[in-house]
């Protein structure tokens, strides 16, 4: 992400190394004898961290293994990069598609940005959940859940913590992360620390409040997730929130790491449907992209990627191992019931750029 030339090789030896992995989805051989796209190439733009790669795998490979296309892949680290990348391309975007989380697929659509897919084109949306089908007045295609929670030491904490209100414990000063401002889970972060005060997403000054509070008390802001396993390995955190744990889907499995992590807190766990976008004037082909949008909502893809980075899948026919039907961290749709925090994302897309300001100046 920070570097150019290290982001290239990573993806272009993530390619190599992926390939073969494509081979192993279900009835995929005989797949790739219909490679209807060979010659043509779609452009994505998708996250740099493990779900980016995830991608890649899941979903960039087993699409060119199957149609012939060529996907070209740009990898970034959060949702406000997408947009300004997308708003700096203007009417000549370099992109096709876009991965991103729902608040973006808002700012974009209500600046023109986006195109309409035609649904007609996507026969998989049909085993889609309904209420997960599209958004951002249409322009957005919903392809997976991601949930954020509280992640906790094992070590410190013998059961979950089961309040977000834990954070605010002095014993547990500089041992407490939060995440970075640009990121959506820190607007999550300022709905929970409002829900504490008896506010909510449309009333969160005392959560600004609450969050000055830990000013002096934040060790780091995780915007490596990396970073902070091994500040969790190290017994150098006790407790952090809003994050998802679906950075983290090798450590929680892992009892040497010291990291848990818990969706059941009184004040609720915060889900974000994410989307597929599709920019104006994209260079690449409609059947191309439509086709790539389509496999996205694959039931073995859903599958895959909730398994492979513990992604709600929102295609009901998702095809998943029984250890992740039964992970308590991967959240399926008819999961979703009164403790899951669901934005009105275009609550959130309206005051997004003034929060990020204030949580920002609040830590700083």
């Amino acid at each position: 992400m920070t570097h150019d030339i290290q982001r290239r090789t990573l993806v272009k030896a993530a390619g190599a190394a992926l390939a073969t992995t494509a081979l192993g989805f279900p009835a995929l051989n005989a797949l790739a004898q219909n490679r209807r796209f060979a010659g043509k190439t779609i452009r994505i733009l998708t996250w740099s961290d493990d779900t980016g790669l995830a991608v890649l795998r899941n979903i960039a490979q087993t699409f060119e293994a199957q149609t012939g296309a060529k996907v070209i892949a740009d990898r970034t680290g959060s949702t406000s990069e997408m947009v300004a990348k997308l708003k700096a391309g203007g009417n000549r975007p370099q992109y096709d598609v876009i991965t991103l989380a729902g608040v973006g697929a808002v700012t974009l659509a209500s600046a023109g940005l986006l195109e309409k897919p035609d649904l007609n084109q996507l026969p998989n949306l049909q085993s889609v959940d309904q209420r997960f089908r599209t958004g951002a007045d249409g322009h957005g295609i919903g392809y997976l859940l991601w949930t954020g929670g509280m992640l906790y030491n094992t070590r410190t904490f013998k059961a979950a913590p089961t309040s977000y209100e834990e954070m605010w414990n002095p014993k547990y000063a500089k041992r407490v992360f939060l995440p970075p401002a640009t990121w959506t889970d820190s607007l999550d972060t300022i709905v929970a620390a409002a829900k504490l005060t008896g506010g909510s997403a449309t009333n969160v000054e005392g959560g600004f409040k609450k969050l000055a509070e830990l000013k002096d008390r934040v060790l780091t802001f995780g915007e490596n997730p990396t970073q902070i396993a091994e500040l969790f390995r190290s017994n150098s955190l006790d407790i952090g929130a809003v994050y998802a744990p679906a950075f983290f889907a090798k450590e929680l499995k892992d009892p040497n790491s010291g990291l848990g992590a818990t969706y059941n807190l009184k004040e609720g766990f915060f889900a974000d449907l994410m989307y597929t976008i599709v920019p104006k004037a994209h260079p690449g082909e409609s059947s191309v992209i439509h086709a790539f949008l389509n496999h996205t909502l694959d039931p073995v893809v859903q599958g895959k990627m909730a398994e492979d980075v513990l992604n709600g899948p929102v295609n009901l026919k998702a095809v998943l191992s029984p250890e992740a039907q039964k992970s308590p961290f991967i959240i399926k749709p008819e999961q979703l019931g009164s403790t899951a925090v669901i934005h009105d994302k275009a609550v959130i897309a309206a005051v997004r750029d003034s929060w990020i300001k204030r949580y920002t100046q609040t830590f700083s």
